[in-house]
Parts: structure tokens; C-alpha cells; sequence
């Protein structure tokens, strides 16, 4: 009876999704997720300096970041994010705004605790932390308050500064071969247009032309002998 009633609201959802809905979703689902990373506990994380309140976890080798709410991973040129940092990772089909904010060199800075020139004294954010005040920090403007992002002597960057920034980071992220090779892979080929099948017509041959009758040979006429002209004489007296 389970088996039955399965198969019947199967039925039913195939003839309520369209074909073309279900085929774009099949799209997402071949695409392989990143291995799992196993946390013995909760991770510690730094907030980044210069960045709209982006946060990330400096202590692995892999990328992972939280921002607005989310967890971020970069694996092999593709993005994925979730709620929770060790599960639950979705394919995110862009890449994600706040990430050409990001210094490429964080890692050097972090680990020399030197941010451009000037002493870093970045603040470890245990994880329940992060959960419980990230939203009330980026509204209150947070560490741009309290000890400018831990960087002695911190000056904002001027606007124009920080957009020609975003710009060189967009174009490596661009040539990076992983990057480029997932967006091979995102492109559709595209077919040539096909030519339709010639049909052969069956060659017609020309119309014979209709001789038309012969006309009727036209006999020359031929005039009457003409009578020559009658000379009249004079007529004589008789003496």
C-alpha cells in the first residue's frame, strides 16, 4: 500500500514540475561538494582588516570565511556556503561579494601580525562569540570603533583606493587556472548552426516544344495573259 501510494504522488509531481525544471536542477546536483573538514571543537576566527566585517578562520589550510550570516568555502575554483561550518555545504553559482575585499596576503600578515607596515593585534573570536554579536557589530560599526580592527595607527583607505583594489584582486582571482577551468566548465557549448537537409528535386526535363502545324503551301497566282492594246486605226473615206 506504501509502495503504491509513493508511486502515485511520484506521478503526480512529474505532471506538476515541468521537464525543464527538473533538468535545471539536475544541474546542481552533479556537481561534487568539498570534503568534509573535521573541527575537534568549535573554530576560533579574526575579523579581516579593511573588509565590509568579513571574518575567517586563520589556523587551516583551507578558506574558509564567515560574512553576513553565512559560512563561505572556496574548493577548486567553486564557492559553497552553509549555516554551519562543518556541514551542510550548497554550491553557490557566483562569486561571492565580499571576497575582493579580501587581501590575497592575509595569510603573511596574520602570521607576521603586521598589516601593511603596522602592528596587528588581531582579536581570536571564539565561535559562540561570533554567533551571538556579529549582526550588532556590523550595524554598530564595531571595529572600526573599538581598536580599529587591532592595527596601531589604522587609516582607512581613500574610496578610490579601495575600488582600483577590488579591481586587480577580480582580475587575479580571473587567471587563476582553477577558476578559469570551472568557468569553462559553467559555459554551454555552442553548436554551430546545422544547415537543413538539401532535398534533391528530381531533375524536370525541359518542356518539348509543340511544333505548330504546317501551314498550307500558298500557290503562287497567276495572272491572266493580258490582251495587248487595240490600236484603232483611222478610219478612211471612200473617194
Amino acid at each position: 500500500m506504501k509502495k503504491l501510494l509513493l508511486g502515485t504522488m511520484f506521478f503526480a509531481l512529474e505532471m506538476v514540475i515541468p521537464i525543464s525544471t527538473m533538468s535545471a536542477v539536475d544541474i546542481y546536483v552533479n556537481i561534487s561538494l568539498p570534503p568534509p573538514i573535521v573541527f575537534q571543537e568549535p573554530p576560533t576566527v579574526i575579523v579581516i582588516p579593511d573588509t565590509n566585517y568579513v571574518y575567517v578562520v586563520p589556523y587551516i589550510d583551507a578558506d574558509i570565511f564567515f560574512w553576513n550570516g553565512w559560512w563561505w568555502r572556496l574548493w577548486e575554483g567553486r564557492w559553497y556556503r552553509s549555516h554551519y561550518y562543518n556541514r551542510g555545504w550548497g554550491f553557490y553559482n557566483n562569486v561571492p561579494s565580499f571576497y575582493f575585499d579580501v587581501d590575497p596576503g592575509w595569510r603573511g600578515y596574520y602570521r607576521d601580525q603586521n598589516w601593511y607596515g603596522h602592528r596587528w593585534n588581531y582579536e581570536r573570536i571564539p565561535y559562540q562569540q561570533l554567533q551571538r554579536n556579529w549582526k550588532r557589530w556590523h550595524n554598530d560599526r564595531h571595529w572600526e570603533r573599538q581598536g580599529t580592527w587591532g592595527v596601531q595607527s589604522y587609516q582607512p583607505r581613500p574610496q578610490h583606493q579601495i575600488r582600483e583594489l577590488r579591481q586587480q584582486r577580480q582580475e587575479q582571482y580571473q587567471q587563476r587556472p582553477e577558476v578559469q577551468k570551472h568557468q569553462q566548465q559553467r559555459q554551454p557549448q555552442v553548436q554551430p548552426p546545422q544547415r537543413p537537409p538539401q532535398v534533391h528535386q528530381p531533375r524536370q526535363e525541359p518542356p518539348e516544344r509543340v511544333q505548330p502545324p504546317p501551314r498550307p503551301e500558298q500557290r503562287p497566282q497567276v495572272q491572266p495573259p493580258q490582251r495587248p492594246p487595240q490600236v484603232h486605226q483611222p478610219r478612211h473615206s471612200q473617194p
